[in-house]
């Protein structure tokens, strides 16, 4: 069952979304300002987020910068009563999937709703098995393989690795690591990202000819295919 965040100040509006979406089967939260909306993002599990952009606190464009800054790539659909070009262009630009302009037919949100979830779906499916050189990763089985060996990593350890890999050839900051794979309520020192970094090298690349994972000194750390340790 897929879960939408509902992200409204109106709350009559907010309702009707509900209870049209949950009768289309959808489990949602709703949210009824922009503070609440980005940490209900950055806490829950959502495929899709409905964000109106006057809202209180923070506006749905703040909402957005914010969220799309932390690096989460859910797809987000601006509901806007504004119908002017800039505005539409400023929300694609600050990473909105898609915009709606109310007053809109719910058939079309619907409509949209299902395109969204379907690309999803299908990204979802074509990446089961991620790959890089030698070294694929396959995120249904949790099996890991270079070279044709196979490799038992830890839960975190294969986290760890999938996050590295979902974001190949950029460079993560510990903080960014640290967020995404242990979580936003974690509370420790920002070194166990060191400390695991090492775990993973030396099962995924010290027994081999050369490294995948690169250290960027001062910043963090990146996956990249390389010859170069």
């Amino acid at each position: 069952m897929s879960r939408i965040l509902i992200v409204e100040d109106e709350k009559k509006l907010a309702r009707v979304l509900q209870l049209e979406l949950e009768y289309e089967g959808y489990e949602t939260v709703t949210a009824y300002n922009g503070k609440d909306a980005v940490q209900e993002i950055k806490q829950g599990k959502f495929d899709l987020v409905l964000l109106d952009i006057q809202l209180p606190e923070l506006s749905g464009f703040e909402v957005l910068r914010r969220v799309r800054r932390e690096g989460i790539a859910i797809p987000i659909l601006l509901l806007t009563a504004r119908d002017e070009v800039h505005d539409k262009v400023s929300g694609l630009d600050l990473g909105a999937n898609d915009y709606i302009t109310k007053p809109f037919q719910i058939e079309e949100l619907l409509a949209r709703i299902r395109v969204h979830l379907r690309t999803i779906q299908s990204a979802v499916k074509s990446a089961e098995v991620m790959q890089i050189g030698e070294l694929s990763v396959n995120l249904q089985t949790r099996e890991v393989i270079r070279a044709e060996q196979h490799i038992e990593l830890t839960p975190r350890e294969f986290d760890l690795l999938v996050y590295l890999l979902t974001n190949e050839n950029q460079v993560l900051t510990r903080e960014q690591i640290i967020t995404q794979v242990w979580g936003y309520d974690y509370l420790g020192e920002t070194n166990v990202v060191d400390v695991y970094i090492r775990y993973l090298r030396q099962k995924i690349d010290k027994p081999f000819s050369h490294a995948y994972i690169q250290t960027i000194r001062g910043v963090g750390y990146t996956i990249r295919d390389g010859k170069t340790s």
